[in-house]
């Protein structure tokens, strides 16, 4: 098979998942790529203003927001904007509740509640080490996505007042606040149609739950060792885990460079 185009996640994937860094080596890989004609995607939860050390690495093409928003180089491919007067009435419900949420524009901000367990995933899926600014005018802004920082029970009461709303876990503390479907999937396939691509001739990389879709959707999807078990499963190929040069490993494996 004759893969054109490769989509990684970010935090875990391209980052190591100990500390967030970008070794020399995953540096060197996306620049083989790229010189062997093979585009190379990010498709990531952040949102754009948290990817500028991949645009060092000559990305120029950025699915974020979980899928939210994806843009080429100046060019907005896809977005997914939410309903202001529906954002609201989440917005008041979860100062109501005492519950964090955040807000994926081109930037990233939350509502400014507060706890370890919100840091701890903050961490985990952004490798953010502190709380990014509050953003009590973020209603006032094109928002492409919305995420709630809660358990199972406290998801449930958002389910039962608004039901018109999807709230998809992808993270154990995290769900999306969806009012139409947003996914790493369905912005994969704007991207595939943008430049195209068949899916077929498409790789993608991942190592969490988010990223389900995306491995499923592509000719050939790769888990990092570090991944989601769930992931795995579901993956062509299991590589070393982030820490362990896992995408180098994986590209040469199949040929990429």
């Amino acid at each position: 098979m004759i893969y054109k185009i490769v989509f990684f996640d970010v935090d875990g994937t391209i980052t190591n998942y100990l500390d967030g860094t970008i070794s020399d080596s995953k540096k060197k890989a996306i620049k083989l790529l790229k010189n062997n004609g093979i585009k190379v995607v990010a498709a990531t939860g952040r949102p754009l203003s948290m990817c500028k050390e991949l645009v060092e690495l000559g990305i120029d093409t950025f699915i974020t927001a979980n899928g939210g928003y994806v843009k080429h180089n100046t060019k907005v491919i896809h977005k997914i904007p939410m309903d202001k007067k529906m954002m609201l009435e989440v917005i008041e419900f979860a100062m109501k509740e005492n519950h964090a949420l955040s807000y994926y524009t081109e930037d990233f901000s939350m509502n400014g509640i507060k706890d370890l367990k919100v840091l701890k995933a903050l961490k985990e899926t952004l490798s953010l080490s502190e709380y990014p600014n509050t953003n009590t005018l973020i209603y006032d802004e094109e928002v492409y996505l919305m995420c709630l920082f809660a358990n199972d029970d406290d998801v449930l009461k958002y389910k039962n007042t608004f039901p018109h709303l999807t709230f998809k876990r992808w993270h154990p503390y995290v769900v999306n606040v969806l009012q139409h479907d947003v996914s790493k999937s369905i912005a994969i396939l704007r991207v595939l149609d943008y430049f195209g691509i068949d899916w077929s001739n498409s790789v993608a990389f991942g190592d969490g739950e988010n990223d389900v879709d995306m491995l499923e959707l592509v000719g050939l999807g790769i888990a990092m060792g570090n991944g989601n078990e769930k992931l795995k499963s579901i993956a062509d190929f299991v590589t070393k885990k982030s820490s362990e040069d896992g995408i180098e490993f994986a590209l040469k494996q199949y040929g990429l460079i």
